[in-house]
Parts: structure tokens; C-alpha cells; sequence
């Protein structure tokens, strides 16, 4: 990969933003109805994950001050130099989402693209400006981001929405706090030395690790429920291999808190919920 290309998958988190644009397609997937031609279904995953760029980018932007302090983070473009930190910037972050919440409406209709500038809405100020420098309580809020794409999905096929389509986001936003908890256990140093109060630096090790342990089997137990509702044997089954990994890996956390089991507990989330996306669109596709 090169420098410039690396340069702006980092810049714009698209790690993170594929993974946001996928839920939108889960959403997409558990929603009763005839859904969109698949081209609007594309827009729509575009939008999203352009919308989750502009969000990414800006994180970036505002953040340049705490993540200088972060051994994880002091490589990013804006505290090392490579982009200067201008104006310039905000407005092409603006125009990245107001130009991804126009191609949702146009590709499918006006609450998809409220959803999906909604997430973008959500991580950017209520997560980044509002609440991270805060209070530990910043990435309970911030998890409506996820939830918010999960709705621009179902809204594509039917704006009404349905339980499973509500559900899916509740469990997308019972996921963020443990994966970004479990982070924070293992960069606990660095966010100290920021001065952001993520919970285990607020609350320690302990109570970081059974507050992510009380979310994983709470979201787990709601994600094998939602088979109940819509998607069939094939979810079921990745949602059950996904949870199960995700508790055991959150129970051995609770059992010694440390680094290393910390970052299998966040892997492990990851883990997760890729199964059980891929559990959902696979239902969809195939059942």
C-alpha cells in the first residue's frame, strides 16, 4: 500500500467506516419487504460509509491536541504534519456528508438519508465535541452511530420500522461500549495521559471488565432473540458462535484484567459482530 493511499484509509478510519456501511446492509437484510433494486442498495452502502468518513476525518481533525499524547494515535496525519489543520478541511468534511445524505435520498428516500447523516451527526459532535472529554459515559452515547446506519438499512426497504430492524440497532448499540472498553483497558496509559476519561480509567480494570462482560451477554442473549423475529437457521448459528466466543474471551477478561486478555476481548467483539452481520445478509440471500 502506498504512503498517500495509506494516508487516507487512516484519515478516514474506512476500516471502520466498511464495517458501519455492512450494518447499514444487515439493516437492509432483517427488514420485512420487496427492498430497492440493488444499485440504490450500493448507493446507500457508499453513502454510509462516505458518511462514516466525514465523521472519521473530523474525529481527526478536532481531536489533533489529545491524540499527540496517545502512542496509538501521535502518528495520525494532523499531529505529525503531513495535512495542515485548516478550514479547508471542515468544509470538505461537510460537503463529504451532506453529499453522502444526497445520494441516500436519492438512491432510496428521505429517512435513510436522515439515518445515515444521523450516524455521521452522532460520532462527530454528540460523540467527539460533546461528551469524549467529558465524561466515561462518551461511548455509551456515541454507540447510536452504529445504531443509526442499522436504521438507514431498514428505512431503504420501508420507512416504517420494523421490531427486527429496531432490535438489530439495540444490539448495535450495546456492542460499542464493550469493544471501545476493552480498547481503553489495554491503551489505559494513553488515555490517561490524554486526559480522556474512558470508563476503565475513571472506574479501573474491574469494573471496565464486568461492565463489558454485562453488555456482551445482555447483547448477546438480544441477538439470539432477534432469530426469533426474522432470520433464520444460518444467523442463528453465526450468532451463536459469535456470542459464545465473545462472552468466554469477556469472562476471561472479568477473571484477569490485563492487556493481553483485554485485546483478545476486543478482537473477539470484532469477531462477533462480523458473524453475525454476515449471519444476517447470508439469511437474506439464501434462505
Amino acid at each position: 500500500m502506498s504512503s498517500a493511499v495509506k494516508l487516507v484509509f487512516n484519515l478516514f478510519k474506512l476500516r471502520i467506516g466498511v464495517v458501519i456501511a455492512l450494518t447499514a446492509v444487515a439493516g437492509y437484510a432483517v427488514q420485512p419487504g420487496a427492498g430497492p433494486e440493488a444499485w440504490r442498495l450500493a448507493v446507500l452502502f457508499l453513502a454510509v460509509l462516505v458518511a462514516s468518513a466525514a465523521a472519521g476525518a473530523f474525529n481527526q481533525y478536532w481531536e489533533h491536541d489529545l491524540d499527540r499524547h496517545m502512542r496509538r494515535t501521535r502518528a495520525r496525519p494532523f499531529v505529525t504534519g503531513k495535512l495542515a489543520r485548516s478550514r479547508a478541511w471542515v468544509a470538505l468534511i461537510a460537503a463529504l456528508a451532506a453529499g453522502a445524505t444526497a445520494a441516500a435520498w436519492a438512491s432510496t428516500n428521505g429517512w435513510a438519508a436522515v439515518y445515515t447523516l444521523g450516524g455521521a451527526v452522532v460520532y462527530a459532535i454528540v460523540y467527539t465535541v460533546w461528551l469524549k472529554r467529558r465524561t466515561w459515559w462518551n461511548i455509551v452515547i456515541g454507540g447510536l452511530a452504529g445504531s443509526f446506519a442499522v436504521l438507514a438499512g431498514a428505512a431503504a426497504v420501508a420507512p416504517g420500522l420494523s421490531a427486527e430492524a429496531v432490535l438489530l440497532a439495540v444490539i448495535l448499540f450495546l456492542w460499542t461500549p464493550p469493544h471501545f472498553w476493552s480498547l481503553a483497558i489495554a491503551f489505559q496509559d494513553d488515555y490517561r495521559a490524554a486526559g480522556v476519561p474512558m470508563l476503565p480509567v475513571v472506574k479501573g480494570d474491574a469494573y471496565a471488565a464486568r461492565a463489558i462482560l454485562a453488555h456482551a451477554v445482555l447483547l448477546v442473549a438480544l441477538s439470539l432473540a432477534l432469530a426469533a423475529l426474522r432470520p433464520g437457521w444460518i444467523y442463528l448459528v453465526f450468532a451463536a458462535a459469535g456470542g459464545a466466543l465473545f462472552v468466554r474471551e469477556a469472562l476471561r477478561l472479568v477473571g484477569a484484567p490485563s492487556r493481553q486478555t483485554a485485546m483478545r476481548c476486543f478482537h473477539a467483539s470484532l469477531a462477533q459482530l462480523s458473524l453475525l452481520l454476515v449471519g444476517a445478509m447470508l439469511d437474506a440471500a439464501l434462505v
